[in-house]
């Protein structure tokens, strides 16, 4: 099983529409069966509010999204200056007048009357009779009408916020004949309170559907709730304790004589989660309870598996099978880790042919009690054939979705359906929910395309089978894989670190690597250097560029080649943990792939336009020797990403690595060299700050390309302009700055606080683009504060060898000093900080609260957060006083207001702004890196513009008039002598 996710999609899918597919005769059965179940849905339609809120506003219209993101953000805004800027943002610029009056539906129509009226108070009409008539009312009154729109909203899409209100509500006359599943729904558990918070959520609930056993309710149980620290990485400590917890709530479930299902999670925590629920299928005191269950998503290339998998633990299992609920971030996930294939299909038929092909096994399976989550009638219809008279199986829709399909089959033929059905409170459980409809393509679903009127009934009910077989199975073509991502240069590989084997191998094979022992390059050393590079100079110029070029090629070639050699040095001379380690590598590649792209496409010699019998050309062409000088916090990748863009420009390369990671980079020179790049065009030198003087100050020296700190880069730039007689030379610097995430009251906490730990703490704040300083807006400051600290605490200090590490030590004992004394002069700000190894050189990770922006003075280089706070309405004053630092590298904004996003970008004097995400992990190509200010001069590394500062720009014109003229010209047979 564990190889198939990664297999190629047309190899899954052969054996999948064997088995789901119809035989002609079933095929006229199940059709027919179908046409009368769209029948009864599209009678239904005019029924639910939720089913006509869908057809006048689809998700893929400009307003459905608008709607949408809305209800995503409105319930937590606890600020009413925040709440009218989301509603403008959202409303403002909306065709609401389109709308009215178009839908069946009064609730829908009134829906779009106040939407209409909230349009012209916060949009652009300035002026009008709606305007005036309304303007008195003012902002609070369409504040209070989005608020009572957002309560309505998740009424319809939330069961109840509490478990009595939901039982209480599956009582009502709509729901007759169904049973429910409730799910105690909320975002995954960001620390241990937010787990225990859960956990006595679901046995709670348990509890209470278990007053009313005859109900036939039951409980579905999500894992990733329960314990803060799911991952693969944690393996040995949350599998143990998530098999604890989930066997307390089976056996209370059992206890109670209710069904429990556990949901399903992301592909890469599949492997974990069988692991857990096949050790409590195996409690002998669950022995005799028949009611656990799984979630199996047909989307995933592994799901036929699992359900053999869950037929083989030899007890009867409650199977629920779903189509998924991750699609778009298991795609991007597999993109941006660059691993070999996709663990799912891209192709909507592919799932339903797998869904299909996996229901049928569940039919013919000795221990499975299948239950079929479906809101597609011809997915209902092939069910019912294959099933015959049986009614051993159940049907599940969502609440609020799907109406109309079921009602017929519950309450006139006997079969059985059950409504999923989420609890909790409306301000978090509707943004979970409408990002479940955002985030994975939910307008491609049954329910929308029936919404769509110009779909017809056979374009509905079309044959999955029939598609996946046309195309040959392959995968979609808008939807390459990783190593096509880029199209023009090759995606570097990864490794499937969320693979437990995987994983594993990996550590055992870095450990099982040696570090070389150090060597030392003397001052004397560097002339020498120069004298070699200087002689091999014209002749590397004089090589072809497409030559250059491959060369970076194979290069690239090489590192993954030896990719675990050099993670291993990475992680054992730079302190890497193993995800950094191979992000170094991977870098590392990309970088000498894209720049022999842009030199093949950017370098070469341009032909300029002129009069006739002129010929005039631009050339970029090596300006000499390069000194490129690296850091240590990225010793492979910048050291090879400088090195090789000087080198492809024509240059000879004089390279000097930190002095704290010199092994690593001299794998790298011994790999450049192997792959073509002559040994006296590249010349390695190593030592400290007097290497570093020495070559620098060197006149041969044609340019500088140098990655550290400010004050540094200006040392460089003063020795750079010494002597009468040195040419003015370029210096390409990149240095650090002190990097600000503005976070406003419309951000979700649990997004912000994962992009927090990650921008701050990851690779011990030891990245240029770290976050240093936090903005949080005053209303929520607290809440987010609290989740932190409770998030900092789960987070692992040790050996960077060990997977479970997720800081390792800082650089050097002098890194050490000055973060400890700085960390210790602040001791009174402190707002959290973590305990750390007794041995090593540990900072631990503190949280400190400054009153104002402008009391963070310099940048830390460490594992040190500090956090200040800002007004409702200051947002451009905010970036404003940020900027005034004079530091320009990164930025973050947390914000789900597309107008303070585009404030932020108008106003931001930084290189690279990050929204709504993490503020580390620029990729090559994708987010060229490099700041301005005091943060670097640019151009920007892994961007388009970066080749040309290497290089010298020359320009020829030729009079060819005087050597026979244009030939052209004579040729033509225009007039003449």
């Amino acid at each position: 099983m564990a190889k198939l996710h990664r297999a190629a999609e047309p190899d899954v899918l052969k054996p999948l529409l064997d088995r789901a597919r119809l035989t002609p005769d079933s095929r006229e059965r199940v059709m027919d069966h179908a046409l009368a179940l769209l029948a009864d849905l599209r009678a239904a339609q005019t029924r639910g509010w939720v089913n006509q809120f869908l057809q006048e506003y689809r998700l893929n219209s400009s307003e459905g999204v608008a709607l949408l993101s809305l209800a995503e953000a409105f319930l937590r805004v606890p600020d009413p200056e925040t709440a009218d800027l989301l509603i403008a943002d959202k409303i403002g610029d909306a065709d609401w007048k389109a709308h009215s009056g178009k839908s069946n539906s009064v609730l829908v129509n009134s829906a779009t009357w106040g939407l209409m009226l909230g349009r012209a108070l916060v949009g652009d009409e300035k002026t009008g009779a709606l305007r005036r008539l309304i303007s008195r009312a003012g902002e609070p009154f369409v504040r209070q009408a989005v608020g009572a729109a957002m309560k309505r909203m998740g009424e319809v899409f939330v069961m109840g916020r509490t478990i009595d209100e939901a039982m209480k509500r599956m009582k009502k006359p709509e729901n007759k004949g169904f049973t429910a599943s409730f799910d105690m729904l909320g975002e995954a558990a960001r620390t241990k309170a937010d787990a225990e918070r859960y956990f006595q959520a679901y046995f709670e609930a348990i509890r209470a559907v278990g007053r009313d056993p005859k109900a036939g309710h039951s409980i579905s149980v999500k894992l990733s709730a329960l314990h803060p620290r799911y991952e693969v990485a944690q393996y040995d400590r949350c599998v143990p304790e998530l098999t604890d917890t989930l066997a307390q709530l089976a056996s209370e479930s059992a206890a109670q004589g209710i069904p429990l299902t556990v949901d399903a999670e992301e592909s890469e925590r599949l492997d974990m989660s069988l692991d857990i629920i096949g050790s409590v299928a195996r409690r002998p005191e669950l022995k005799g309870w028949n009611g656990f269950g799984m979630a199996v998503q047909a989307y995933g290339k592994r799901a036929r598996a699992v359900i053999g998998w869950a037929d083989d633990l030899g007890r009867p299992m409650h199977v629920r099978l779903v189509k998924g609920a991750y699609w778009d971030s298991e795609i991007k996930r597999t993109q941006v880790e660059g691993l070999s294939d996709y663990p799912l299909f891209t192709r909507k038929a592919a799932t339903d042919v797998s869904y299909l092909a996996c229901a049928r096994d569940m039919l013919a399976a000795r221990n499975i009690v299948p239950a079929f989550a479906s809101h597609n009638a011809l997915t209902v219809a092939t069910i019912l054939d294959w099933a015959g008279d049986s009614r051993d199986f159940e049907f599940q829709r969502l609440h609020g979705m799907g109406e109309g399909l079921y009602e017929r089959l519950v309450n006139e033929q006997g079969y059985h359906c059950r409504i999923y059905a989420p609890v909790g409170g409306h301000r978090d459980l509707l943004a979970y929910l409408v990002r479940r409809l955002l985030e994975n393509g939910a307008n491609s679903s049954f329910v929308h395309q029936l919404a769509d009127e110009q779909l017809s009934e056979a374009e509905l009910l079309a044959d999955p089978v029939e598609k996946i077989a046309a195309v040959g199975g392959t995968r979609h073509p808008s939807i390459p894989l990783p190593v096509e991502l880029f199209g023009a240069w090759k995606n570097s590989g990864g490794i499937d670190l969320a693979e437990r084997f995987i994983l594993a191998e990996t550590a055992i094979a870095i450990a099982s690597k040696p570090l070389p022992p150090a060597e030392t390059s003397a001052p004397t050393d560097v002339r020498a250097a120069i004298d070699r590079a200087t002689a091999a100079f014209p002749g590397w110029a004089a090589t072809p560029l497409v030559t250059r070029a491959a060369i970076l090629d194979r290069l690239a070639d090489l590192l993954e080649e030896n990719r675990i050699e050099l993670m291993a040095l990475a992680v054992k001379e730079a302190f890497k943990t193993l995800p950094d380690a191979l992000g170094e590598v991977r870098e590392a590649a990309d970088f000498c792939r894209y720049y022999a792209l842009q030199a093949r496409t950017g370098l070469a010699p341009i032909t300029l336009p002129g009069p006739t019998g002129e010929r005039n050309e631009l050339r970029m062409e090596g300006r000499g020797v390069w000194a490129t000088i690296a850091p240590w916090n990225f010793p492979l990748a910048i050291f090879l990403g400088q090195t090789a863009a000087a080198l492809v420009a024509g240059n000879a390369v004089v390279a000097k690595p930190a002095p704290q990671t010199p092994e690593i980079a001299r794998a790298a020179v011994r790999l450049a060299h192997q792959a073509g790049v002559p040994e006296d065009a590249l010349v390695l030198v190593t030592g400290g700050p007097e290497v570093g003087a020495a070559l620098t100050s060197d006149p041969r020296i044609a340019g500088v390309a140098f990655t550290g700190s400010t004050p540094t880069a200006k040392k460089i730039a003063t020795s750079l302009l010494e002597g009468d007689d040195r040419p003015l030379v370029p210096l390409i610097a990149e240095t650090g700055g002190i990097n600000a995430m503005i976070v406003d009251s419309t951000a979700l906490p649990e997004q912000v606080v994962a992009d927090v730990l990650t921008s701050a703490f990851r690779s011990a704040g030891q990245r240029c683009s770290a976050l240093r300083l936090l903005l949080l807006q005053e209303e929520i400051a607290e809440g987010v504060i609290e989740m932190l600290r409770g998030a900092m605490e789960l987070l692992i200090l040790g050996d960077p060898a060990d997977p479970r590490t997720d800081i390792g030590p800082v650089i050097d004992q002098a890194a050490y000093d000055k973060l400890m004394a700085y960390r210790d002069s602040a001791k009174a700000q402190w707002i959290k900080t973590v305990p750390v190894p007794a041995t090593g050189l540990f900072v631990p990770p503190t949280m400190i609260r400054i009153d104002r922006p402008e009391d963070l003075t310099r940048e830390w280089f460490g594992p040190i957060l500090h956090v200040a706070t800002w007004k409702a309405g200051q947002l451009a004053e905010t970036v404003a006083r940020v900027n005034a630092k004079g530091f320009g590298l990164t930025m973050g904004l947390h914000s789900r207001i597309a107008r303070s996003a585009e404030l932020v970008e108008a106003e931001a004097r930084v290189g690279n702004l990050y929204i709504n995400r993490s503020m580390i992990g620029a990729v090559v190509g994708s987010q060229p890196f490099g700041g301005e200010g005091l943060s670097g001069t640019g151009p920007k590394a892994g961007g388009p513009h970066y080749l040309h500062r290497f290089c010298a720009e020359r320009a020829v014109s030729v009079d060819t008039t005087s050597a026979g003229g244009n030939a052209t010209l004579l040729s033509l047979d225009e007039g003449g002598i």
